[in-house]
């Protein structure tokens, strides 16, 4: 069964991305395609803020763009010793929220201590950080790409959680997906499935898909990774033949071995 994954390899090697390494062992061929492509931005004044752990209750990352942004910023020699001797302890003693075991990975390469990983999307996020039962007297620290939806934001609202928003990276359209994409379906023909990974993923890529497989659209089963790229993809008509129950390649693998069946 021959898959598309509309997402970056991780690490940049195909050969070595999780969701190809798991989906082999279940039989299926999976090819990865980018179709995002991303500017960091403000990182300057990012790293001003993370200077002053005092002024935060803690640190929210919903993507690993996030924490790619904090790794940008450690490749300045100074900043990586004022980090390594004390900017990550201090961070340390505040509570480090994430979504999903891609972020926590990559949150933990930095020498922080994370919760929330299991919480999957950004709203069971803001659910867990209200858990918490009391009201922080300073704000959240919440970098975030430009595409961010405000469902976490107006959630932990709601209960009075304060958030302070800074913007560290902008997403656009990859420069080659159409091109990448045609030269897919003519050397592959029809996938089986597609699976997306954002809502963004949906945006820049669907017009293209239903232009290269015409009449034979309907006839492709659609996945998406979590309930948000599901929504995305359900507001633009497509059909979501399943939605894994994790963003892990464990849950996705399941899920297309069940959509598979059918």
């Amino acid at each position: 069964m021959k898959v598309l994954l509309l997402k970056d390899p991780k690490g940049g090697d195909l050969a070595s991305d999780p969701y190809v390494k798991e989906l082999s062992t279940h039989g299926v061929q999976a090819t990865l395609i980018p179709v995002l492509s991303f500017t960091f931005v403000s990182l300057e004044d990012f790293f001003d803020k993370l200077s002053h752990p005092e002024n935060y209750d803690g640190l929210i990352f919903t993507s690993p763009r996030a924490v790619e942004a904090i790794k940008l910023c450690l490749e300045k020699p100074n900043n990586k010793e004022v980090w390594e001797h004390c900017l990550k302890d201090k961070w340390n003693s505040k509570p480090v929220y994430v979504v999903g075991k891609a972020t926590a990975a990559l949150v933990a390469e930095i020498g922080l201590l994370s919760e929330g990983e299991e919480s999957g999307n950004a709203e069971k996020l803001a659910d867990h950080i209200c858990s918490k039962g009391t009201v922080p007297s300073t704000p959240i620290l919440f970098p975030c790409g430009s595409l961010k939806r405000e469902v976490l934001p107006k959630r932990l609202k709601e209960k009075n959680v304060p958030l302070e928003t800074i913007t560290v990276y902008q997403t656009t359209q990859h420069p080659d997906i159409q091109a990448t994409l045609t030269h897919y379906f003519t050397k592959e023909g029809i996938p089986a499935s597609v699976v997306f990974f954002s809502p963004s993923g949906v945006k820049y890529c669907l017009k293209f898909l239903q232009q290269l497989a015409n009449d034979q659209f309907k006839k492709i089963k659609f996945a998406a990774i979590g309930p948000t790229t599901a929504e995305a993809m359900i507001a633009e008509g497509v059909c979501v033949s399943c939605t894994a129950e994790n963003p892990t390649p464990e849950h996705l693998a399941q899920g297309l071995k069940e959509i598979g069946k059918s």
